[in-house]
């Protein structure tokens, strides 16, 4: 069978193969345990500090964070943080990773990935990785997450910086199509 001019011009095949990785970057899928009552995820287990299945990473700080429907709060950026988010099942969150650590063996790398949307997974992001989320949902979404710093507001010792929120492209916080 032959296309029409349009349509072969306009043909793409689309990748169905793993996403690219970010070096430090660790996903981690939790049991959620379900009944006809409703739900219960174990989010951390936690032995001085160190989180089960989280190697080198011990918790400083709990936070929750809320982000408003279609709000796209990015990029964030730590110097020596490591963040590990949560967003419930119920949430549909997109994150978008970008490796800005000059010379690491993915510089430049950029991963995008779902938290929340009917999944429990927790995400580690390392200091130089910038991180941004996007709420795809039509309520306000929800991150809890664990740090291994505590936060200061203090410009001399805040560890948290910003790069603008298009600074992969606008494109990459649209919802992938077709």
């Amino acid at each position: 069978m032959d296309l029409s001019r349009d349509a072969k011009q306009a043909f793409r095949t689309q990748a169905y193969g793993s996403v690219p990785t970010i070096e430090g970057v660790t996903l981690v899928t939790l049991t959620r345990h379900v009944d006809d009552g409703g739900s219960m995820t174990e989010l951390a287990r936690l032995t001085e500090g160190q989180v089960a299945g989280l190697a080198d990473f011990s918790v400083r700080q709990v936070n929750y964070s809320e982000v408003a429907p279609g709000a796209i709060k990015a990029f964030h950026l730590h110097v020596r943080q490591t963040d590990v988010w949560y967003a419930p099942p119920s949430d549909r969150m997109l994150v978008v990773l970008i490796d800005a650590r000059q010379g690491s063996r993915t510089e430049g790398a950029r991963m995008r990935l779902m938290l929340g949307d009917n999944a429990s997974r927790l995400l580690r992001i390392p200091p130089g990785v910038a991180h941004g989320v996007r709420n795809l949902g039509s309520a306000t979404g929800r991150i809890i997450y664990f740090t291994d710093l505590h936060f200061s507001a203090e410009p001399s010792s805040c560890d948290e910086g910003r790069l603008p929120w298009d600074f992969a492209g606008a494109d990459v916080w649209e919802v992938t199509r077709g």
